[in-house]
């Protein structure tokens, strides 16, 4: 007898249909799965036969072939569990099941036949709902991922007799409700507060424009001077996210494996750091079994590269595609993927070894010659790519005993997100978020200049000797501050400020 149902395969952060065509034919004892599968999915042949008998149905003691079609395309994982055991059992008319096919299985099976939550099934869902399909079938644990999909009917299932007595009408399941995003998306982001941050209002004041516009920012101190702590309180700043912006974060951080069951979405953007002996297969994503890197994990959030030299220069090197391009293309010998990696970066160095190289009280002990290998570790075209530069020094003793209350970052985060809501009202249609991510069309449309502005950015790249990049990151950091001051256009001011965040790479890197 032959049977087919569908279930969804994963292709990178996008998810593809397959065909499981169960054929249960008279012969020796024998069990073959084909096309293109993995290990882990030629092992389900182990569970299913148990999940089968110890959900107390009967076992084909027959010849048992398995396709999943396409054969074309190689299939990863044990998501594919719940349809094969579902086509067995649907071959086998006295199992009584007869509408196997109006639906789409995704699980994995235990011994026992409970079924087990499985990765990224956020999306395998939005893609199998862009196709058409409207019913699905999956893991009880991944209910609360499934719920904030609209327009479908997710069935939750514990295990594989309870899925069974489902399709023969013996048992009904209630299918999943939807939860709505706006009900969590305003929950209090915890952490540092920059209340508790004496000092450093150009700091601070840089990266309030950093989390408006999404900019990226090096900070550059001596040991001690807080870049660490300023970097901690940045996502308390960070604009709320879309609902948009919160299912591609989802997406990446299912298929990692990284979601919390319990929320079922990522309502905060995200902030990661990885140690700066971090590999680069660990910071782009990929390995045998290809999956996000800290870069994608750090989509529509924060990337945090603290000590920032001590990180490999090839890992270094590996930002310049999604600091440009916003995604990363992990090419490897089974397939060629791209992640979504459209982050903030935020980086902190010394400006020496010693670290004292330019502080106002402290001697530096280093040479000429271990200064300029120490900063040659940080290449031309990465600090083109970083929007913001600024110097940290150490704070006062009478800075930090002082009593007067420093602003809070609830008080910050209001005038972030009437900035950032001013840039989704201007890019509405054009798919964008931020001013960071402008394309050079939205730069000359949105950025114009008045006379004494244009006199006064010619002047510094002239003078500074910019590069074409640098320029037009200046006008998107002036964009931003103007967007802070809620102004229609960009004043000499705006661009003033955005040009003082261009000028360190000229003193260290000169």
């Amino acid at each position: 007898m032959l049977a087919k149902v569908k279930s969804f395969g994963l292709q990178g952060i996008d998810g593809f249909p397959i065909d499981v065509e169960v054929d249960v034919s008279n012969g020796l004892p024998h069990f073959e799965i084909v096309g293109l599968a993995d290990t882990a999915i030629k092992e389900a042949k182990e569970r299913v036969r148990s999940a089968i008998k110890n959900s107390a149905y009967d076992y084909p003691i027959k010849r048992v072939t398995i396709n999943l079609a396409p054969a074309d395309i190689k299939k990863e994982g044990s998501l594919y569990d719940l349809a094969i055991a579902v086509g067995m059992l649907s071959t086998n008319d006295e199992n009584g099941i007869k509408n196997q096919g109006d639906y789409v299985y995704i699980g994995e099976l235990s011994f026992d036949g409970s079924v087990k939550k499985v990765k990224g099934l956020l999306p395998l869902l939005i893609s199998a709902r862009s196709l058409g399909y409207k019913n699905f079938i999956i893991p009880f644990e991944n209910s609360k991922e499934a719920s904030f999909i609209e327009g479908i009917c997710v069935y939750p299932v514990k295990s594989l007799d309870e899925t069974v007595k489902f399709l023969k009408g013996e048992q009904n399941i209630e299918k999943i409700e939807h939860c709505s995003y706006e009900d969590i998306k305003n929950q209090k982001v915890s952490g540092l507060d920059f209340c508790h941050v004496k000092g450093q209002a150009m700091a601070k004041r840089a990266l309030e424009i950093a989390a408006a516009g999404g900019h990226n920012l090096l900070m550059i101190g001596p040991p001690g001077s807080g870049k660490s702590m300023l970097a901690k309180c940045f996502p308390t700043i960070l604009p709320d996210m879309t609902f948009e912006e919160a299912l591609e974060v989802t997406k990446i951080h299912s298929i990692a494996g990284e979601l919390d069951l319990n929320e079922g979405i990522v309502s905060r953007r995200p902030f990661r750091s990885p140690h700066h002996t971090a590999t680069i297969i660990a910071l782009t994503g990929g390995g045998t079994h290809s999956k996000p890197g800290e870069i994608s994990l750090a989509d529509h959030g924060v990337l945090f590269l603290d000590e920032f030299p001590e990180y490999s220069k090839q890992t270094i090197e590996t930002l310049r595609q999604p600091l440009e391009d916003g995604v990363i293309t992990v090419a490897r010998n089974k397939a060629t993927i791209t992640y979504p990696a459209s982050f903030t970066l935020i980086a902190s160095m010394n400006p020496c070894p010693c670290g004292n190289y330019g502080s106002k009280d402290r001697e530096c002990r280093c040479s000429p010659s271990q200064i300029t290998k120490y900063l040659s570790r940080i290449s031309g075209p990465i600090m083109d790519r970083i929007d913001i530069h600024i110097e940290v020094d150490s704070v006062t003793y009478d800075q930090l005993k002082s009593v007067e209350e420093e602003e809070s970052s609830e008080k910050i985060k209001e005038r972030v997100n009437k900035a950032r809501q001013r840039q989704i009202e201007r890019f509405k249609n054009d798919k964008n978020y931020n001013n960071a991510n402008m394309s050079v069309t939205q730069v000359k449309r949105y950025c114009k200049l008045d006379d004494k502005s244009e006199d006064l950015l010619r002047g510094a790249f002239e003078s500074l000797k910019l590069s074409a990049r640098a320029h037009d990151r200046i006008l998107k950091v002036a964009r931003t501050i103007a967007d802070l001051e809620q102004s229609e256009n960009i004043e000499l001011s705006h661009i003033a400020e955005a040009i003082s965040y261009r000028t360190l790479d000229r003193k260290y890197w000169e």
